[in-house]
């Protein structure tokens, strides 16, 4: 009798520790001909995209992508290359959650691939630099 409910407990933590194996984690490092181009072009975009960063002008938002936070902190004869820099890297962003989800099989796991590259990014990034936090406010590093 004593087996029994053994039985039970047994096979309920087999079919729910089962569970979340069924739905592996992207493997986020991965890599395609695609992603390497766009990691690569990315890190060229990363040493000019650096200052704008040390200087407040630039911010890491909360979805994994760059935005202009504060245009003034930038000298006015740069601006328009650090939005087309933002414009470029935000567009390989994109691109690269996109691939990684593609490559992993799983096309609809790209929210969770930028979300969790959204968080890599903010604790990756130096002290001084901007990020927005979860309610969307600009905070310092």
């Amino acid at each position: 009798m004593n087996s029994i409910p053994r039985f039970f407990s047994w096979m309920f933590l087999a079919i729910f520790s089962w569970a979340p194996l069924a739905q592996a984690a992207a493997d986020l490092e991965i890599n395609t001909p695609a992603i390497t181009s766009l990691k690569q072009g990315m890190q060229q975009r990363h040493g000019e995209l650096a200052g704008f960063y040390t200087s407040g002008a630039v911010g890491l938002t909360r979805d994994g992508l760059v935005a202009v936070r504060d245009p003034a902190a930038a000298p006015l004869a740069q601006r328009q290359m650090m939005n087309s820099l933002v414009a470029a890297e935000n567009q390989d962003r994109q691109a690269l959650y996109r691939e990684i989800a593609r490559a992993n099989n799983h096309p609809e796991w790209e929210d969770e691939v930028r979300s969790t590259f959204a968080q890599r990014w903010v604790s990756k990034a130096a002290p001084g630099w901007w990020y927005q936090n979860a309610s969307g406010a600009w905070t310092k590093k």
